[in-house]
C-alpha cells in the first residue's frame, strides 16, 4: 500500500485506551485534516512517528501534526528524523524543522526586522550564574521589566519555563545550573500584556492568514497553554495583526506550508512575536474546521 500523505502523531494518540479533553481534541483535529485530504482525492493514513513496522518509503509526504512526545524523547526522535528525511518528504520541510526546533531562530527573524521580546541567550555549557545572566540582561539587553522568564531554547508545552522575580533568583540557581549543562537557555523580559490581554495565535498557510484564536492565562498564572488552565476563544484580528503575522512567515528561510504565529503587544505597545511554530503546532481546527480544508488544498496545490 502506498500513500500520498501520512499524518504523524505519537503513540498516545493511536487507538488510545482512555479518553480526555486533550486526547479527544487531538483525535478530532487529526480526523479533520485526514478527512480534508481524503476529500480532495489523496490517499492518507495516520501513524505514530516511532512506528517501526511502517515503511516510510511508501508515502510521498509525512505531515507533522501531533508528535508531542518528541521533546521528552529528543535523542531518539532526532535519529528517526534524520533517517525518515532520507525516505520521504516532510511537511514542513526538513530545513524548516531543523531551523524552527531551536529558538535561536528568533535571532534570524529579529535581523529580518521582526519585533521579538528582549532576550538574552545563554549557550549550553556557559560558565555563569543566573544572577550574572540577569544582570547582563538588565545592563546590556535593556530589559525594562525587572521580572523575567527563563526557558530552554528547545522546548514545547512550557517545559522548564519559569517566571522569576529578582528576589527569587537564588531559588532557581540550582535548576539553572542543571539545565545549562545540558542545553542552551534564554532569559526573556516578562511581558505584562500577555497576562493582561492574552496572546493571539494566527494560523498562516502558504503565506496567507486563515484564522486566529486568543489564548488567555488563568488568573494567577502567566502561561496561556490550556495544559496550565488557559482558555482559548475564536478571535478576529485587525489588518495590522494579519500583516505582521504574514511578514513573520515570509521572513523564514523558506515559505512554510503551515505556520502558527503567536503574537502579543509587547511592553512598548508594539506587536511582537512570541513564537513561530512550523513544527507540529496545534492549529485549532476544532474552532475553525474549514481551515483543515484550506490546509489540504494548499498541500495539494503546492506539492502535487
Amino acid at each position: 500500500m502506498t500513500y500520498d500523505v501520512v499524518i504523524l502523531t505519537d503513540r498516545r494518540f493511536i487507538n488510545p485506551k482512555k479518553s480526555g479533553k486533550s486526547i479527544d481534541n487531538v483525535l478530532l483535529e487529526d480526523k479533520l485534516v485526514s478527512d480534508a485530504l481524503h476529500h480532495i482525492g489523496l490517499k492518507v493514513t495516520k501513524r505514530s512517528w516511532d512506528d517501526s513496522n511502517f515503511d516510510w518509503t511508501s508515502t510521498k509526504y509525512a505531515l507533522f501534526r501531533s508528535t508531542w512526545d518528541c521533546f521528552e524523547r529528543f535523542s531518539e526522535f532526532s535519529l528517526w528524523l534524520k533517517e525518515v528525511s532520507s525516505k520521504t518528504q516532510l511537511i514542513n520541510s526538513q530545513k524548516l524543522i531543523y531551523w524552527n526546533i531551536d529558538k535561536h531562530y528568533m535571532l534570524d527573524l529579529a535581523k529580518a526586522g521582526i519585533t521579538i521580546p528582549r532576550t538574552l541567550f545563554v549557550e549550553k555549557g556557559t560558565a555563569t550564574s543566573l544572577k550574572k545572566a540577569y544582570g547582563h540582561a538588565r545592563e546590556n539587553d535593556n530589559f525594562k521589566s525587572t521580572t523575567f522568564v527563563l526557558k530552554p531554547c528547545f522546548s514545547g508545552g512550557a517545559r522548564h519555563t519559569y517566571k522569576i522575580e529578582p528576589e527569587e533568583i537564588s531559588q532557581y540557581e540550582t535548576i539553572f545550573q542543571e539545565l545549562i549543562v545540558e542545553e542552551a537557555m534564554m532569559l526573556q523580559e516578562f511581558q505584562k500584556n500577555i497576562v493582561e490581554q492574552g496572546e493571539v495565535s494566527m494560523m498562516v498557510f502558504n503565506g496567507k492568514f486563515v484564522n486566529a484564536v486568543l489564548k488567555i492565562a488563568k488568573p494567577g498564572d502567566f502561561r496561556v497553554q490550556d495544559d496550565f488552565g488557559g482558555s482559548v476563544q475564536a478571535y478576529l484580528p485587525s489588518q495590522k495583526e494579519i500583516d505582521f503575522a504574514e511578514k513573520v512567515v515570509h521572513a523564514a528561510p523558506e515559505l512554510p506550508i503551515y505556520a502558527r504565529v503567536d503574537i502579543f503587544l509587547d511592553n512598548d505597545g508594539n506587536w511582537a512575536l512570541a513564537e513561530l511554530e512550523i513544527f507540529e503546532p496545534e492549529l485549532w481546527f476544532r474552532l475553525y474546521p474549514k481551515a483543515a480544508d484550506t490546509l489540504a488544498n494548499g498541500i495539494k496545490e503546492r506539492l502535487f
